[in-house]
């Protein structure tokens, strides 16, 4: 059994949903050590998320951010917390409905998604800045 650990810091994203797949695969050539496991991904944060769905029509994306929103907008009236900004507090919701960590199995050395799937942060501040993800990998 290997067991690999490793926090990234990703650079920078703008508001929206954005495919990190590939940097992951980059940052962490640990992955190749493994045949069969598991790799599970969490972001430290509590204004972003992570969710796995669509990697090659964008405006998936744009249609993932553009619902959120309208889900959830800025401009509720009966929100309190809004010390950081109107975008503070729905970005709190948002990371909570998409989660902060995703699992992903490995196989050959690889992360095992679907041929449409690809890995997303889900940026949901302004201005959120760099992100930090941990990376676990356990596997033969």
């Amino acid at each position: 059994m290997k067991t690999f650990q490793k926090t990234i810091r990703l650079k920078p994203y703008p508001r929206g949903f954005h495919l990190i797949t590939d940097w992951i695969e980059k940052e962490f050539p640990e992955l190749k050590e493994i045949q069969i496991g598991i790799l599970h991904v969490f972001i430290q944060h509590t204004s972003a998320g992570l969710t796995i769905n669509e990697n090659a029509d964008p405006s998936v994306r744009k249609d993932f951010e553009t619902f959120i929103n309208d889900l959830i907008p800025e401009n509720y009236s009966r929100f309190i917390h809004n010390y950081e900004g109107p975008d503070d507090m729905p970005a709190h919701i948002k990371s909570s409905l998409f989660g902060n960590s995703v699992q992903i199995p490995i196989s050959n050395g690889k992360m095992n998604l679907g041929t449409w799937q690809g890995l997303y942060l889900c940026e949901f501040r302004d201005n959120g800045g760099s992100r930090k993800l941990v990376l676990t990998a356990i596997g033969n």
